[in-house]
Order: C-alpha cells, then sequence, then structure tokens
C-alpha cells in the first residue's frame, strides 16, 4: 500500500512515492535493554561506513538534499531524517531514546539512509494523501508548543481531516506513537532518484525492527 501522492504533485515532482506498512498489536515501552544493545552495534557499523566530510554527496542523502533544495528547505539547517541520525552517530552522540517503536524505526532510518514517518493507526481519521499545503492550514509538529500557520506550497501528509506531517521530516504530534499506541502505519519517505527497492527495503527493515523490539503480533 501506498500514500496516494496527487497528481498534479506527481507530475511536479516525478518518481515521488511513499509505500506503507502498518504493524499490529504493538506494546511500545520507554526502552528495552535488547534495543539498546542493538543501538549500539548499529551506532559502530554507522561509524565505519561513513565519513562526517562526505556524508552529504554519499547516496541517499544527496538526493534528499537535493529535494529539499528544489521544495525551498535548506538541507544545512533542516537535515534529512536519515542524514541528520548518521550525523549524531559520527559527531560521538547515541541514537536519541523516545521509545521502543520509535528507536525502532530510527534504527532503520540510520541503517539504510531512508526517510521513515510513522503513526498511531488508531488516530487517523482516514488514509493518507500528499499534496501541497493550502495557505492558513494549520500544522502542530512533534514537540511545537503551538501550532504553525503553513504559507501554501509545502508538500504534507493529510488524512481526510488535518495535516498530520509536513513531508518528509516533520510529524504531527497528535498521531505520533506513544507508549498506548497498539497499531504503528509506518510511512517510508520516497523523493525522486531513490529507487523503489530501496524505499521498500526500508519500510521492511523498519516493520522487522519494530515488531521484534514491542512484540508485535503481526
Amino acid at each position: 500500500m501506498e500514500v496516494e501522492v496527487v497528481e498534479e504533485l506527481r507530475r511536479k515532482h516525478p518518481g515521488l512515492r511513499a509505500p506503507t506498512r502498518i504493524v499490529r498489536n504493538v506494546r511500545v515501552h520507554k526502552s528495552n535493554p535488547e534495543l539498546e544493545k542493538a543501538k549500539r552495534r548499529l551506532e559502530e557499523e554507522v561509524r565505519r561506513r561513513f565519513r562526517l566530510e562526505t556524508l552529504k554527496d554519499e547516496h541517499p542523502f544527496r538526493e534528499y538534499r537535493d529535494f529539499f533544495w528544489k521544495i525551498g528547505i535548506d538541507p544545512t539547517k533542516i537535515r534529512p531524517a536519515g542524514e541528520a541520525l548518521v550525523r549524531r552517530i559520527l559527531r560521538g552522540n547515541p541514537l536519541p531514546r523516545i521509545n521502543t517503536a520509535v528507536d525502532a524505526y530510527n534504527m532503520a532510518s540510520a541503517e539504510t539512509g531512508i526517510a521513515i514517518a510513522a503513526f498511531d493507526a488508531d488516530k487517523l481519521h482516514g488514509g493518507l494523501m500528499m499534496r501541497e499545503a493550502r495557505p492558513g492550514e494549520e500544522f502542530l509538529g512533534i514537540g511545537m508548543d503551538k501550532p504553525i500557520t503553513l504559507r501554501g506550497g509545502e508538500i504534507v501528509l493529510h488524512d481526510g481531516v488535518e495535516v498530520v506531517a509536513v513531508y518528509p521530516y516533520r510529524d504531527g504530534d497528535r498521531t505520533k506513537i506513544t507508549e498506548e499506541t497498539r497499531n504503528v502505519l509506518v510511512v517510508s519517505c520516497g523523493v525522486p532518484g531513490i529507487p523503489v527497492d530501496e524505499l521498500l527495503k526500508a519500510l521492511d527493515l523498519a516493520s522487522e525492527y519494530i515488531s521484534k523490539f514491542c512484540g508485535a503480533g503481526g
């Protein structure tokens, strides 16, 4: 299953797509010792694979950066998700600890470089549509004190009632994953230039990690 991308956006950005999957019956906790061990192993692997000096030109970080510039976002100020996680590791910092589901899909993002979004599926009003924001629409992102008013033209995910993400870098507060979440909608956030098989690989990995570390029932 994929996020529905409106035709106008498809024409403007050929290759823009976002496959999804629901991981059901999860049990989200604050932390998990085995997950923390897995994060440390991944951090060691990332430090072997990448160098800060050349990271911005590595695939798929380059493709995300090019897309960000094209849609008016400065990627030196707002980093693509996978790149931000890898940079954090290369600077000697551990992967963040949010909860077991978020930490699990962050691992998949750091490992593959693909931006991963996730939502509490039971809090979504309907299926997700990707379109350009309309002037005056409001969005309350995770960590924001109050909603921002969108200028119009930003690429957003909308669930039929409200904007739930500014694509592909900021998820909404109301549908975020918490310890009360039972069903997770995982989104592999593609941009032009990233093959669909890489998006599906990241989606598989994120779903696998969430299942493994959150006791998902499938």
